[in-house]
């Protein structure tokens, strides 16, 4: 049985990746990972404003005295909100990449072009296989077009394609007005792979204190509907490879999403709840899966179920809209 798969040009074991998550925080998990069946990791996302706050250090250790510093470093979240620095990230890559022998994946979350896209250069040279770029924009300025929104994306993907020669993942939002159109576009703009979807954490309100909190609120596997959905749309129709994040919490959801036409299934709240161990489980029942259902490969399930053989995949998805709504109504009907 041939388990490999090929992700943004990298020849990968098996389709399991641990996405950006805290459990890639030290060496010693990473090699748990990848004793646990990981052919991948993305490495915890480096955060722009942590690039940003370093400048803004630096700049106010050359500029002593003058008061404006002082004040706008209260703009940036404190030192402290971060387990490891830019530094610390660097010298993580550097030590992990000799210690395993899988790709480790740099991951940024930025809003912006300017800066931190030397860190992506910096993330190559220390001995990253990959960049994925975990673009964190929420558009609350109701003066941003969405055509502005887009083009962050744009600029951001050719300003780090610009200054590294291995691939680069953009994982997106799934908030776009043409989701499709902004695939392509991601596409022509030279991505070497697309991420669906990023989520975005909601606050909450404390009625106590009035104050907003943040919330974080681990994936369940109906959070794997939307990307399925666009994973199976997408694929044939892009040259960049396609993974899929959000509600992997069994095999199930990976052979779902791989029938769908994922190059690779990322996961890690399951990791969080359940353990890293719980990999090598999801890799165990993808097999006995593949074998019960005569798949002798990955790339023979890769987009088995994918929407690349129907001729309007708008109608198709118009037609299944109808068929649930029509199958709820007779449901109700016989209740009363």
């Amino acid at each position: 049985m041939d388990l490999t798969t090929t992700y943004m040009g990298l020849k990968l074991k098996n389709p399991l990746v641990p996405s950006a998550a805290p459990l890639s925080e030290s060496v010693d998990k990473i090699k748990r990972l990848r004793d646990a069946g990981a052919s991948a990791v993305v490495l915890f996302s480096l955060f722009e404003e942590q690039l940003r706050r370093e400048d803004a250090v630096d700049a106010a250790r050359l500029t002593a005295g003058m008061e404006s510093f002082a004040e706008s470093l209260t703009y940036f979240p404190a030192v402290e909100d971060y387990h490891v620095g830019p530094e610390q990230y660097l010298e993580l890559i550097q030590k992990a990449s000799r210690a395993v022998d899988i790709p480790i994946i740099g991951s940024l979350n930025g809003i912006s072009d300017e800066g931190w896209i030397e860190y992506a250069r910096k993330m190559q040279d220390a001995g990253a296989k990959g960049v994925e770029l975990n673009i964190y924009h929420f558009a609350s300025d109701p003066g941003v077009t969405g055509q502005q929104v887009e083009q962050l994306y744009l600029d951001v993907l050719q300003a780090v394609k610009s200054v590294v020669t291995v691939p680069v993942a953009v994982k997106l939002s799934p908030f776009f007005s043409s989701t499709a159109n902004m695939a392509r576009r991601l596409d022509e703009g030279r991505a070497d792979a697309l991420v669906l979807f990023n989520r975005f954490y909601q606050p909450d309100f404390d009625l106590e204190s009035m104050s907003a909190l943040p919330a974080l609120n681990l994936s369940t596997p109906e959070d794997i509907r939307l990307p399925l959905r666009w994973i199976a749309i997408l694929r044939g129709r892009l040259k960049a490879s396609l993974a899929a994040t959000s509600g992997v919490h069994s095999a199930t959801e990976v052979v779902k999403y791989l029938l769908a036409g994922a190059d690779v299934v990322m996961t890690t709240s399951a990791l969080l709840k359940r353990g890293i161990q719980h990999l090598s489980t999801l890799l165990t029942e993808l097999q006995d899966w593949m074998e019960a259902n005569e798949y002798s490969s990955v790339q023979q399930m890769k987009g088995a179920m994918s929407q690349r053989s129907v001729a309007d995949p708008a109608a198709f998805e118009r037609a299944n809209y109808i068929k649930i709504l029509e199958r709820y109504k007779g449901e109700y009907r016989m209740t009363e």
